[in-house]
């Protein structure tokens, strides 16, 4: 085990840190950040590849297990990294920093790839078209955990698993998900290859999500906030479904919403509720 002590917020390394929050900086480095205990115990529990792990004694309580969490660490021989307050601060986005993190790999796209992956009989799947929006994506991988998606497949442009908020937002299931990058065709390919019938949600349908049936093998499709999901998916899908609204002013949904109500009516079907 390496073990070392920063206070100064002007060091080079936790500028470096710090510059983590900025997806340029991560994709340079090819590294992240995964803040908090919870977080970084799923994605040490999900076996993700370690650079470090950071913490601040002055803002750590030594009941809540972060001492374990890097008790555990440190037996692999990673980095132990220690800040003082004032520098683990200066590398969080949290308003009340719990005083652990992690600095993380990125995983190589050809370690993620359809063509690894093989689903199970009535495989349910989520497919996540354009979700730029962290609080977002992050929310629908927390759901996709929740509901026992077997899979969850990111298409379109923006989308950054990496960002911090998504991280937090999940509350660190982006790493029990796992969810898969690809392209528009690959991803097509994969589910029309493995007999997935594709459903998509879009205002534009006058079917309610409970008409459809959701019993597997089927991939839910839910797009971007402001557009829906592309011409693309819409044109491929084996039925367009949309979230009921009742109320008089509001036009749309926060897609997380339809995609956790889908979701979920799926368990109710699959159950036999």
């Amino acid at each position: 085990m390496t073990q070392r002590r920063i206070d100064s917020t002007a060091n080079p390394l936790v500028k470096e840190l710090a510059s983590l929050r900025d997806r340029r900086s991560r994709e340079t480095s090819r590294t992240y950040l995964v803040e908090g205990l919870r977080e970084s115990a799923r994605a040490l529990a999900a076996g993700v590849p370690l650079v470090r792990v950071i913490h601040s004694p002055a803002l750590t309580d030594e009941d809540d297990g972060v001492l374990d969490l890097i008790s555990a660490v440190a037996l692999t021989g990673v980095e132990v990294l220690e800040l003082s307050s004032s520098a683990f601060a200066k590398i969080s986005l949290r308003q009340n920093p719990a005083g652990v993190a992690l600095q993380v790999a990125m995983v190589e796209p050809s370690d993620l790839a359809l063509a690894n992956i093989e689903l199970t009989d009535g495989a349910l799947v989520l497919v996540l078209d354009g979700i730029e929006k962290p609080g977002n994506l992050g929310a629908l991988l927390r759901t996709a955990d929740a509901t026992g998606v077997d899979l969850v497949i990111v298409t379109g442009p923006g989308t950054d698993l990496y960002n911090p908020n998504v991280i937090r937002a999940s509350q660190g299931s982006v790493f029990a998900v796992a969810p898969v990058v690809a392209a528009d065709q690959e991803a097509l390919t994969f589910l029309r290859d493995n007999g997935v019938r594709l459903i998509a949600t879009t205002p534009a349908s006058t079917t309610p999500h409970w008409d459809a049936d959701l019993r597997g093998p089927v991939a839910l499709l839910v797009g971007a906030e402001a557009t829906g999901l592309r011409d693309s998916w819409l044109q491929a899908a084996d039925e367009l479904i949309r979230v009921p609204m009742l109320g008089s002013s509001a036009d749309s949904l926060n897609a997380s919403v339809p995609g956790a109500v889908v979701l979920h009516e799926s368990i109710r079907q699959r159950s036999g509720g």
